[in-house]
């Protein structure tokens, strides 16, 4: 049998929880306002999970409904691959978790830890398993749960509390039936460089012990995201913009041939500022951060679900999918629907 040119998108599915919370919720207990957090970020609202689930519940629910839409059966995959920050343990990881509550016999599954970039890290990845046989179907999902891991101490942790969302997307990769559709091109790349400047220290391996009793949330900060925001929103903005004239020009194409692009969801303004230096018109940008927040690795998944149900992407468009994250870690890979 002789191996497929292109991989393709066979299947997508998303999965949110029900508690929707405002930003006047949250300015009952982080010193911030609804006018503060749209003005900067463009976020409205965001989904918290009850606290019976976590990422791999999540992630099971999206992850079987992009099988269906595959028209397969989870005994059809031969990988999992999860993009996730936030597992339900410590180890192992989410992908054998969720390898068996999806009942899926032995098969390749491992998770991927590149934050925001991860699921551009998994689909590369999937990729290379369908065109060189190593894997038919490869189930990517990404699945994250912040609610649990936020700082709503008053005004230590706004700048970044309200920024997050729990929210699983995921998504079967297969071969393509023929040569001009499916992923034509991805960039990937990473800057360690800037590791500091958007993490969670603790707890940590580097310790000694790596929990030590005199150092416990929530009075602790260093269990808790912080950021250097302007540091990040500078090298974010010129990251998607660069990677995404790179992965155009790789394919042969010119960043006017896109008709849609579908970026990471941190920043509202982020994607404005790619936008406008790209010189896209709205209706060529997809977002949905004002209702669901950064989800990180789940961003494009969900953001892919929703775009394609809204009848946004038509077979034959070029869609370009972009993030940027913690790491640094930052990519584009470009899509013919």
């Amino acid at each position: 049998m002789s191996l497929p040119k292109r991989s393709r998108v066979l299947g997508w599915g998303a999965s949110v929880p029900d508690l929707i919370v405002t930003n006047d919720d949250l300015s009952e207990v982080v010193e911030t306002s609804d006018a503060w957090i749209q003005k900067r970020t463009g976020i409205k609202e965001r989904r918290y999970v009850d606290h019976a689930d976590g990422s791999v519940v999540m992630g099971a629910k999206a992850a079987a409904d992009a099988i269906e839409m595959a028209g397969l059966e989870p005994s059809d995959v031969d990988a999992i691959i999860c993009c996730t920050l936030s597992p339900d343990i410590d180890f192992p990881g989410n992908a054998s978790l969720l390898h068996d509550r999806l009942g899926i016999s032995p098969r390749i599954a491992f998770d991927v830890r590149n934050q925001c970039s991860g699921f551009l890290y998994a689909l590369a990845t999937a990729d290379q398993f369908v065109r060189t046989g190593g894997a038919r179907h490869v189930l990517v999902v990404g699945s994250e749960v912040h609610s649990t891991g936020l700082d709503f101490n008053g005004a230590r942790g706004r700048d970044v509390t309200v920024l997050f969302g729990d929210g699983a997307g995921a998504t079967v990769v297969g071969p393509s039936p023929d040569d001009e559709h499916g992923l034509l091109s991805f960039k990937l790349h990473a800057e360690g460089a800037y590791a500091d400047k958007l993490a969670v220290f603790g707890p940590s391996g580097r310790d000694k012990p790596r929990i030590k009793p005199e150092r416990m949330p929530p009075e602790d900060p260093y269990f808790y995201p912080t950021m250097e925001g302007r540091f990040v929103f500078k090298h974010a903005v010129e990251g998607m913009t660069s990677v995404i004239r790179a992965v155009v020009d790789e394919a042969g194409f010119q960043v006017s041939d896109i008709d849609m692009v579908l970026p990471h969801q941190a920043n509202l303004r982020i994607n404005q500022f790619v936008a406008l230096q790209l010189e896209l018109e709205e209706r060529q940008v997809s977002n949905n951060i004002e209702r669901y927040g950064n989800t990180t690795a789940a961003t494009l998944p969900l953001l892919l679900t929703e775009t394609a149900a809204a009848g946004r992407v038509s077979r034959g468009d070029l869609v370009c999918f972009a993030a940027f994250g913690a790491g640094f870690t930052w990519g584009a890979a470009l899509y013919r629907w």
